[in-house]
């Protein structure tokens, strides 16, 4: 394994890898401790205790970010007739039904979110292998599949940050938080947003430490070990 360069060993030295910080002091020093020449991205990294094969077991959900990630969120909506009208009046980037849903299946995905009216997903089932193992599957448990009516309420969340959160195969949760050049309170306050809506989501069949320990780090950057407590206590009120 390739060694990290001089400008990453440099800012790492500044973390001590033996402490767990505060989300506040954490975040601080995740701002100083970033060298690339882009905005790099906060990424929020949550072992669980849970056990991902167990049918009680499992966790998804989504947080919506007061301050947004930072970028523009492309939205599709698969939806036909009446529905298609409305999502396209609440601003959806891209809407259809079958032109969109070929269109897909010939490898199309630039969209950042895709949600789906109930009577599309018979269709739309189909397109798993294209937008399963990218995220963008509409699903009801992550709020993507809903009513007509609930268009541009859905549509606008997304718009403002609305992000998935999913336990992966080794009991991981991985889920960005903001972009570096975000002050220290709008990315303390996404923290607390995320770390809210993952403690709520607690599944009922959870055994032991639920949270097990948590780091922020960036797309280039050093990890940061949060500590588990206060991580854990965050609360927006």
């Amino acid at each position: 394994m390739a060694e990290h360069g001089k400008k990453f060993r440099a800012v790492a030295e500044k973390i001590d890898r033996n402490k767990s910080y505060e989300p506040k002091e954490a975040v601080g020093l995740i701002k100083k401790s970033t060298t690339a020449k882009f905005d790099e991205t906060v990424e929020l990294h949550v072992r669980t205790g849970l056990d991902p094969k167990n049918a009680t077991q499992q966790l998804r959900g989504v947080a919506l970010l007061p301050h947004g990630l930072g970028k523009k969120i492309r939205v599709l909506v698969f939806a036909q007739g009446e529905a298609e009208k409305i999502a396209a009046s609440a601003g959806a980037d891209f809407v259809g039904g079958d032109d969109i849903i070929k269109k897909v299946e010939e490898g199309w995905v630039d969209f950042d979110t895709a949600i789906a009216v109930p009577e599309m997903m018979g269709k739309v089932g189909k397109l798993g292998k294209v937008l399963g193992r990218r995220g963008l599957m509409p699903n009801p448990k992550s709020g993507t599949v809903v009513a007509m009516n609930d268009l541009p309420r859905v549509i606008e969340d997304a718009r403002k940050g609305r992000v998935e959160y999913k336990l992966d195969k080794t009991s991981i949760i991985h889920v960005p938080v903001g972009k570096v050049s975000f002050d220290e309170q709008k990315l303390v306050e996404n923290l607390t947003a995320i770390m809210e809506a993952i403690v709520k989501a607690k599944p009922s069949g959870a055994k032991g430490q639920y949270v097990r320990s948590a780091y922020i780090t960036t797309t280039m950057g050093p990890s940061v070990k949060l500590d588990v407590s206060a991580a854990t206590s965050m609360s927006a009120s």
